[in-house]
């Protein structure tokens, strides 16, 4: 073969490779399927024989050659973000902040430390101030690991959320304030010598039909991570549910990310279901994360399409494999914040298993007045987005705090079961600066203190202030505690203060209410999922006991399941818990 024909054959093969390349379906670097290829899927079409096709010729050359890189590919999407500034992942690796563990389900889960709250002096700290929690990520996420036959991680054990993720029988509110306040306090199931201080706020309801109009942008993330049934199929399955309970006058655009970040449906009114579930049918999972780009480009769409006095509200999908570091981090909460006080909310939902990152979704979601739950299968997708929609969708209440004050004349010391990432400084309870939690409509939000009484030889400090001894009356007894809340209204600056008396009781557990039997059953559950030094004389067959016979109603099964969660943990221990005494 003379070397021009030589030649001339590597060109004809760079040519035919570059124009191959140039006619590429470019949808895909974004994580969509292309029409051809969504009906290569559906139809398969009868196939004719062809004369098979001659072979190249051996050419040493032709595979020695070294061709130039492709060219960049087009973009194909409406609108691609710059993602210049985001940090590349080797970075973020390097600045995972201090602090953060690994769980010992997998190597790549991520769970932010967990500190249990110490009892404390009320001589000392006669406060104790914190965010309300409507969080119930912990308790599916739980779920997970349990039906996957491992123990949880201490610090994916968050007992507050796992309270809040039941419902409770709480009083309605009557007034013009968006919540009732319900106190109890009782025996402590593990520990008789203390009692518990049952604290439960109920939101009113809304009827979702009556609601203000939805300007919802889904933001989902369909990087290489979520190429697992349990992810990007799940969350397709998951954002259907939504459509099906949206009205005419509600409003869906649709933001992916992977490699780069694409706007794949602008806002359209939820009347053409089709066309939303066309477009997120043809997502597909593929490439690297850019997150931030997503985040941004989420949040100029849902400004551009503002609805006043609406709901306008971002619902972020993902494994929390979120490319955020430290620097980036800070300048995305920076832009969050912003946000949520220009009336643009964040909702989180985490799939998956892994490579989950619990500790930078929560972060997330908290910043951006929402709230974050975890999605492990469709009956937590129809919980959520279905038959709570309201508490999900629809804030009623914002910046939210709870203040307490313990009388030492009958408190020796006190605990906060939980909350222990939502504590804040006492000051910060009349500072309306401060971010603190949402409630949504026809959420319940309950904390636990445990206490410790005052004892009968107990002393009086002389150093004391002296209000900390002054015993109000009351009809039926005395003060024990006393509680206040703060909460702003969705749209408002200046909070709103209530109040609330506790008076003493020498109650017994036979004759505590269900609200308080089955929160607190829950409660001991998590220590003894903890292994807590707290847990004291907790066992699985005393909080199984206990919630069972306060289970009460259960509609939709929710208290059962439960309590099978109680076995399958207590089968799985190992005698952990045993060893531990």
């Amino acid at each position: 073969m003379n070397r021009n024909i030589l030649l001339c054959l590597i060109l004809g093969v760079f040519l035919s490779s570059c124009h191959s390349y140039s006619t590429r379906d470019k949808s895909k670097d974004f994580g969509i399927k292309s029409d051809t290829s969504l009906e290569e899927e559906k139809i398969i079409a009868p196939r004719t024989e062809q004369a098979p096709a001659k072979p190249m010729p051996k050419t040493k050359a032709i595979v020695k050659k070294e061709l130039p890189p492709p060219p960049p590919p087009l973009v194909m999407i409406e609108e691609v973000m710059d993602i210049g500034a985001i940090e590349s992942e080797e970075d973020i690796e390097e600045e995972i902040e201090p602090g953060i563990i690994t769980g010992n389900f997998t190597d790549q889960e991520e769970y932010a430390t967990i500190t249990e709250n110490e009892f404390l002096n009320p001589k000392n700290e006669a406060l104790s101030t914190f965010s309300i929690d409507v969080d119930n990520a912990s308790y599916s996420n739980v779920r997970r690991m349990l039906s996957y036959g491992s123990m949880p991680d201490a610090n994916s054990v968050r007992i507050e959320e796992m309270i809040n993720y039941f419902t409770y029988d709480y009083e309605q509110p009557k007034g013009k304030d968006p919540f009732s306040i319900t106190t109890e306090i009782n025996e402590c199931p593990w520990n008789k010598k203390n009692k518990l201080l049952h604290i439960g706020l109920q939101g009113y309801k809304v009827d979702f039909s009556q609601a203000p109009a939805n300007n919802l942008v889904f933001l989902l993330d369909v990087s290489g991570s979520m190429n697992d049934a349990d992810k990007l199929s799940l969350v397709k399955e998951s954002m259907e549910m939504i459509l099906g309970e949206l009205r005419e006058e509600d409003r869906v655009a649709i933001v992916v990310y992977a490699g780069a970040a694409g706007l794949v449906l602008p806002s359209t009114s939820a009347k053409e279901k089709g066309k939303i579930m066309a477009a997120i049918d043809k997502l597909s999972a593929g490439g690297s994360t850019a997150g931030g780009a997503g985040i941004q480009l989420a949040y100029k769409t849902a400004k551009e399409n503002f609805i006043r006095k609406g709901n306008n509200r971002i619902i972020l999908c993902t494994d929390g494999d979120f490319n955020v570091g430290v620097s980036s981090k800070s300048g995305l909460q920076d832009l969050i914040e912003e946000k949520r006080n220009e009336g643009v909310f964040l909702t989180v939902l985490g799939f998956g298993m892994g490579n989950y990152k619990d500790n930078r979704l929560e972060t997330l979601a908290d910043k951006g007045n929402g709230n974050y739950g975890y999605i492990d299968n469709l009956n937590e997708a129809k919980k959520m987005l279905v038959d709570e929609m309201g508490g999900t969708f629809l804030t009623i209440a914002k910046d939210a705090k709870i203040q307490v004050e313990f009388n030492p004349e009958f408190v020796e010391s006190y605990r906060l079961i939980g909350y222990e990432n939502r504590k804040l400084a006492n000051r910060d309870f009349d500072d309306d600066t401060k971010d603190a939690g949402e409630l949504g409509a026809g959420h319940s939000v309950t904390a636990l203190y445990e206490i410790v009484p005052k004892g009968k030889n107990s002393s009086k400090d002389e150093n004391n202030l002296r209000y900390q001894y002054r015993i109000t009356k009351n009809t039926g007894g005395e003060e024990f505690a006393y509680v206040k809340f703060r909460y702003k209204k969705p749209d408002g600056d200046k909070s709103i203060l209530m109040d609330h008396t506790i008076l003493n009781s020498n109650n017994n557990l036979s004759n505590a209410s269900e609200n308080y039997k089955f929160s607190a059953a829950v409660a001991g559950w998590g220590l003894l999922l903890r292994n807590s030094k707290f847990k004291e004389n907790a066992t699985y067959k005393m909080v199984y006991d206990l919630a069972d016979k306060s289970k009460g109603e259960d509609p939709f099964g929710y208290r059962t399941e439960f309590l099978s969660l109680i076995k399958k943990s207590e089968n799985l221990s190992g005698g952990i818990i045993e060893a531990h005494r």
